[in-house]
């Protein structure tokens, strides 16, 4: 996953890009709990679903694991998800290298958080950890024509800068090939 393996140094002339999810913060059980509690309420059933931390449990791996679900049940189940979210805030952890870049360069650098997480979410997860402050901007979740859009093209064209000056941190190989899509070749450096 590290792009650049012989370390590059962060100049004051770069713009960093941080995912959250699995980047900044590991939320895999926090999303996974939600989650289960959410079907288990909604289906009212007690689904023996099992916590997998190599599996990110999302929208997906929720219609892969109940077919059966009619799309206003699926709408339920995340909304119920995202209102319970706060309820497992407390597993959630840092994940340190990577907010160790950003504590450090969020001072000399613009630092933006550029992920496809919903905005309440998002905030409750920043504020939990107190790096809402951290940031010069957010960009979350948008879609157009109920398509999500690339969260990398979206940021470059609303701040008008070119990928070249983008230092991107992503943790998901499909958001990575995004980022590599919008032009941003430096993803995931080693920091020197």
């Amino acid at each position: 996953m590290i792009e650049n393996p012989e370390g590059i140094k962060i100049t004051t002339d770069k713009i960093l890009f941080f995912d959250m999810d699995g980047t900044l913060v590991d939320t895999n059980l926090a999303n996974f709990s939600a989650y289960k509690k959410a079907v288990d309420s909604v289906l009212q059933t007690d689904t023996n679903l099992v916590y997998n931390p190599e599996i990110k449990f999302n929208r997906s791996v929720l219609s892969a694991n109940f077919p059966h679900l009619t799309d206003k049940e699926l709408e339920k189940v995340i909304q119920v998800k995202e209102s319970l979210y706060n309820e497992f805030l407390n597993v959630t952890t840092l994940i340190d290298e990577n907010v160790e870049v950003l504590l450090k360069y969020s001072k000399s650098n613009p630092t933006y958080l550029v992920t496809n997480c919903r905005k309440d979410r998002a905030l409750k997860t920043l504020n939990h950890f107190g790096l809402i402050d951290k940031f010069t901007n957010v960009f979350y979740r948008i879609f157009e024509d109920n398509k999500k859009v690339n969260k990398f093209e979206n940021a470059l064209s609303i701040l008008g800068v070119p990928p070249n000056i983008v230092i991107a941190f992503e943790n998901e190989e499909i958001e990575i090939a995004d980022a590599k899509s919008a032009g941003i070749t430096i993803i995931n450096p080693v920091i020197a």
